[in-house]
């Protein structure tokens, strides 16, 4: 006698990443109504703010008439996000301390949640995503640099202080390049989209290299360019083989901006995993790209507002 209205509200989930932000608009099921996505050029907090402030005022105006208007705004962040929602540190953007949770509740009176980008992209492919049969399951955000979200019994696994999955900062090589974050050897420095760009830029000195333009020259056959994705997908596979030894995973899934090479990138990560994990590991994780391609964080943020917005609704039955 009782039916959800999935039109009864609607959500705004948001992937910022280093160079752009992604926003959608999603109905309380998670469909996504309207998208919109923008360039980021300017990594200082204020002008970044600014313009997810101006992102949210152009997709949110798009909101059919519904009895709740936009519920909530969750924001995916590839960095260290407390416990309250705090950017502790974002080291790709160069953030410390930032108070963007503080900012938006300023701008929007609407529920504000601050999550980290993987944790979203876990979320996101736990509720709506190929992880939705799994009870553990690990995401790993690959793009400018890596995150990870832990799945465990069916529950995302943020740590003591919130800011558990930072693997992009596993070191694989003792005395390797100088990251950002202050350690030596990160993961991330050979196996993101950054370390491609970086591989690639002496042989393409004169072009303004993006992964979308390597992807073109991959699939025109460039054999440059295909190495290169094959040597950085071996270097993935070493990160995700430390993952399932530490973790063992029902799934590992790969998602961001790297879902986008599983063409190039699925044979030697496979090849990797059959050298270094035993057979114990290799046979019963199942490792898959996303199926959300790159909205699964921005997916995984609005089911967190959808969530939060729910749970202060709740029909009681007596």
């Amino acid at each position: 006698m009782l039916y959800f209205n999935k039109n009864a509200g609607f959500s705004i989930g948001i992937d910022l990443g280093v160079n752009y932000a992604l926003a959608i608009l999603t109905d309380l099921q998670g469909n996504i109504l309207e998208r919109e996505e923008i360039t980021i050029t300017d990594k200082e907090p204020a002008a970044v703010f600014q313009q997810l402030k101006s992102l949210i005022e152009s997709i949110g105006v798009k909101s059919p008439d519904s009895p709740y208007g936009i519920i909530g705004i969750g924001v995916g962040v590839p960095g260290i996000i407390n416990n309250e929602g705090r950017i502790l540190f974002a080291p790709n953007l160069d953030w410390h301390g930032v108070h963007l949770k503080e900012y938006l509740e300023e701008h929007f009176n609407v529920p504000i949640t601050i999550e980290n980008e993987a944790n979203a992209g876990a979320h996101g492919e736990k509720i709506y995503g190929g992880g939705r049969d799994s009870s553990n399951l690990i995401y790993v955000s690959i793009g400018v640099g890596i995150g990870a979200g832990v799945v465990i019994r069916d529950q995302l696994y943020r740590g003591a202080l919130g800011i558990s999955g930072e693997v992009g900062h596993f070191t694989i090589e003792s005395n390797g390049k100088r990251c950002e974050c202050g350690n030596k050897g990160c993961w991330e420095l050979y196996s993101s989209e950054s370390a491609i760009i970086n591989r690639l830029n002496p042989h393409f000195s004169d072009e303004d290299l993006t992964l979308e333009v390597l992807i073109k020259k991959a699939q025109q056959g460039n054999m440059e360019v295909i190495n290169t994705f094959s040597q950085v997908g071996e270097f993935v596979g070493i990160g995700l083989a430390n993952i399932i030894n530490s973790f063992n995973p029902e799934q590992i899934i790969i998602g961001n901006r790297f879902s986008k090479l599983e063409k190039w990138l699925q044979n030697p990560i496979k090849l990797v995993l059959q050298q270094r994990l035993l057979p114990y590991f290799y046979e019963t994780t199942s490792v898959t790209f996303s199926n959300q391609g790159i909205y699964s964080c921005a997916l995984g943020s609005s089911a967190f507002a959808i969530e939060r917005f729910l749970s202060a609704n709740k029909v009681t039955v007596v």
